[in-house]
């Protein structure tokens, strides 16, 4: 079906029907596919279909968003979604309920290796792993919106609209339960976090301000061979596996760490990465954790007290390396005890950025390891490392986040 209009006129696609054979995966959970020259990004689609879509956006010519909402030529990864929320106009958490988990890992695979290619100009195979538990009951954490008479439920994709829910196929056992059975203040959100030890903690969020309502004020996790006692609000890995797989990659990046060597653990959170640095440098060495959120830093102080190496900063990254960017008149920049022997940064889901990038390269560790939950974002600090003499050694990545588009990378960058 083809849009029409007046010659000269700006033609507007959405809620049109379209019939369009589906092109490669992108970042972000779709499908490229293309109509009458224009670019068309699909949902709920596979590469190699043929499928009929409802144009649900039009971003005045450059290109469409559109839900596939018939299969007239399925691919043979295609399967039934686990959710019946899953669909078009439905939960926007999950992006390919419709794909089964290999081709998933094969998609995000994909992705990776595009964003790496088009944005760091690195051409290279990668193979996203799976973790332990299957695609289903692994969400651990979970952040619900509230309905305007108190119902807690899921956005709509790409909408304000909340979607009142019964269940989650990809939550943790039990971890709405609780939730699903009382009312919440309309328009709030509710942070959902359930431990390794099953204990569910609700938290409303409302006007600016959290309110724990459910479990206590103690989240107890475990890994890397400890355990760890945190507030809920406080950062951890989603999947139940996925902190345990990230520190492996991690300790394999950076290689050989010597008794008495420095290491930095920027953006550390609790210290799940520092813990094992930590024992890898020994009590003559120096792990140095920055992390601005105080919930996190007052946890990494308690969980690895019995590590002297270890020294907990809290600030800002960007603060410590140069007071906000300004050099300082330590080596490098940076307020932090040093020279660093190697660098491990998990920042937040926009990446380092290239003026933190250039930051970190001018301390002249031997090894910089990125963990990154964005392909994109990873791609381009790849890049600027790279303007800094830095290159890509090792790249591992994680399917931490079934049924999503979502990916968990650590990449190794050895200095020229």
């Amino acid at each position: 079906m083809s849009a029409v209009g007046s010659p000269g006129e700006a033609l507007d696609w959405t809620d049109r029907l379209l019939e369009v054979d589906v092109g490669p995966v992108a970042h972000g959970g779709h499908c490229v596919a293309r109509h009458e020259g224009r670019v068309v990004f699909v949902r709920h689609a596979l590469p190699g279909e043929r499928v009929r879509v409802v144009v649900t956006e039009d971003n005045g010519g450059s290109f469409c968003r559109a839900d596939a909402v018939g299969v007239l030529e399925a691919s043979p990864d295609r399967v039934e979604p686990a959710c019946a929320w899953a669909g078009p106009g439905g939960c926007g958490g999950c992006d390919w309920q419709h794909a089964t988990p290999a081709a998933q890992r094969r998609l995000k695979a994909a992705v990776v290796a595009e964003q790496l290619a088009r944005l760091a100009g690195i051409e290279r195979e990668v193979t996203v792993e799976e973790l332990p538990g299957g695609p289903l009951d692994w969400r651990t954490r979970m952040r619900m919106a509230v309905t305007d008479d108190g119902r807690p439920g899921l956005r709509v994709h790409r909408s304000h609209e909340v979607l009142p829910v019964g269940d989650c196929p990809i939550a943790a056992p039990g971890a709405l339960l609780p939730v699903l059975e009382r009312a919440w203040t309309p328009t709030a959100e509710v942070e959902v976090v359930r431990d390794a030890e099953g204990e569910v903690h609700a938290a409303e969020l409302f006007e600016g301000a959290r309110h724990p309502e459910i479990g206590s004020d103690t989240a107890h996790e475990r890994a890397a061979g400890r355990t760890w006692a945190l507030p809920p609000a406080a950062f951890w890995q989603v999947h139940p596996h996925a902190a345990d797989a990230v520190v492996d990659a991690v300790v394999e990046g950076v290689g050989d760490l010597a008794p008495g060597a420095c290491a930095w653990d920027l953006y550390g959170g609790a210290g799940l990465i520092a813990a094992p640095l930590a024992e890898r440098v020994g009590p003559e060495g120096r792990v140095v954790l920055v992390e601005s959120d105080p919930d996190a830093t007052a946890a990494a102080g308690a969980c690895l007290a019995d590590l002297p190496a270890v020294q907990v900063v809290r600030s800002r990254v960007e603060k410590v390396l140069g007071d906000g960017g300004k050099r300082s008149s330590t080596r490098g920049g940076s307020s932090l005890p040093g020279p660093p022997d190697v660098i491990v940064a998990d920042p937040p889901r926009k990446g380092l950025g290239r003026g933190l990038a250039g930051q970190l390269a001018e301390q002249g560790a031997a090894r910089i390891v990125l963990v990154a939950c964005d392909p994109a974002a990873l791609a381009r600090d790849v890049a600027a490392l790279a303007e800094h003499g830095y290159r890509l050694d090792a790249l591992r990545a994680f399917d931490a986040f079934p049924m999503t588009h979502h990916v968990e990378c650590v990449a190794t960058l050895l200095a020229a």
